[in-house]
């Protein structure tokens, strides 16, 4: 009989599972279980383009006809209670059973939601999915004043595009700089800028203590007792990954499932890839949020099951944010990094760092400079570059690569 592939999750790293078993020439039967209603959509734009334009058409990533066509049983608005691990099923919320030979796992992430009185107000929003989407973008047309709890990329991309439509906006950072997770600190100024120059209210080392209202948002109470004045306020605290279904199997879990080099839990049967999966890499458990790693998990798993033989996965990280005229694009992870080294443009903002860790290059932030970001990515994928090399090259990416061959 055909071994049969059940995935959890139909975001991108579940749909790319799904077409990537089909592209690598795996012919048993393949189900896509998503928990949302119709088909399968990006989220980076939900916060981007869509926040603007409202066009949701332009956000699925495939046509319906492509799972008749790759004979993939697609099945939206379906939630897995359960995985039977003994009988190789997944168990649905009606108590229908759907039996597997392989488990992809693309749970996911949901909201970190803080716990501040007042988060059941209406006029208090999340954005992770299309819906909250629609109903912030709604709440963004008819709103004066705005508060953003979080000064990450949802946080700060929302802000950029509502202060653009006329609303007055404050966002509330708990952290001494912006984006502090993802970027070192001449970055950080870079955006902080912005933002401050686009009339966005930025409060850094601010926490905010609670939402006030009686029917509906009316304020955002800080930890000082100063009210500020919203009727939309927009929580942008971080994701939590969603493991509970792998942790109720019985399967390890810490910051995410605990998977292999090959994004394998200890059950050699079932897979866990993207947002919530923890792996190896370069040494230290990581979990990333992003688009790419889960397309690149995908295809990794898809060549696993299809029988390649293939390293452990190791592909370079990226990511990107759109906040205004800024296209923030990073190269690799900064975690542990101890040196810097910006570059400025003609107008002497930052628009290029170099970030090292022991000496070595281990990510690259930009700032609307593509081209040095696509070197960057084609260098951190070679063998490790030092500091003295770059400094050497005038620190000129490109004439690295180049030198390189």
């Amino acid at each position: 009989m055909a071994e049969r592939v059940v995935i959890v999750g139909a975001g991108q790293g579940g749909l790319q599972a799904a077409a990537s078993l089909r592209a690598e020439g795996f012919a048993g039967p393949v189900t896509l279980i998503g928990d949302e209603p119709g088909l399968p959509y990006q989220r980076p734009p939900l916060s981007k383009a869509y926040m603007k334009d409202g066009d949701a058409s332009r956000l699925a990533l495939k046509p319906e006809s492509f799972f008749a066509q790759s004979d993939i049983d697609y099945r939206p608005a379906t939630i897995v209670a359960a995985i039977d691990r003994a009988a190789g099923e997944v168990v649905l919320a009606g108590g229908a059973r759907v039996g597997f030979d392989h488990l992809i796992l693309a749970t996911g992430a949901r909201n970190a939601v803080p716990p501040l009185p007042g988060l059941d107000l209406p006029g208090v929003h999340g954005l992770r999915g299309l819906a909250d989407a629609a109903r912030l973008r709604d709440a963004m047309g008819r709103a004066r004043r705005a508060v953003v709890i979080g000064g990450g990329f949802i946080g700060l991309e929302f802000a950029a595009v509502a202060a653009a439509a006329g609303v007055a906006v404050t966002v509330l950072e708990a952290a001494d700089r912006l984006m502090a997770r993802a970027v070192t600190p001449p970055t950080s100024a870079r955006f902080l800028d912005f933002h401050r120059g686009a009339g966005v209210d930025v409060r850094l080392s601010t926490l905010g203590a609670g939402v006030a209202g009686t029917d509906a948002a009316e304020g955002v109470v800080l930890t000082d007792g100063t009210t500020l004045t919203a009727d939309l306020v927009l929580l942008a605290t971080g994701v939590r990954p969603n493991v509970e279904l792998a942790a109720e199997a019985g399967l390890a879990v810490a910051n995410g499932i605990v998977v292999d080099g090959h994004l394998r839990t200890a059950d050699p049967r079932i897979f866990a890839i993207g947002d919530c999966a923890s792996f190896p890499l370069d040494g230290r458990a990581t979990r990333l949020e992003s688009v790419q790693a889960a397309a690149d998990h995908a295809r990794h798993v898809a060549r696993s099951i299809a029988g390649q033989d293939q390293p452990p996965y190791a592909a370079l990280p990226w990511f990107w944010s759109d906040q205004g005229p800024l296209k923030l694009q990073i190269a690799g992870l900064s975690e542990g990094w101890d040196d810097t080294h910006a570059l400025r443009d003609a107008e002497g903002a930052v628009d290029t760092v170099l970030v090292f860790r022991a000496g070595r290059l281990m990510a690259v932030e930009t700032v609307n400079q593509a081209g040095r970001h696509m070197a960057a990515r084609k260098l951190l994928a070679g063998p490790p570059l030092m500091r003295e090399t770059l400094a050497a090259a005038d620190w000129d990416l490109r004439a690295v690569l180049a030198a390189a061959g």
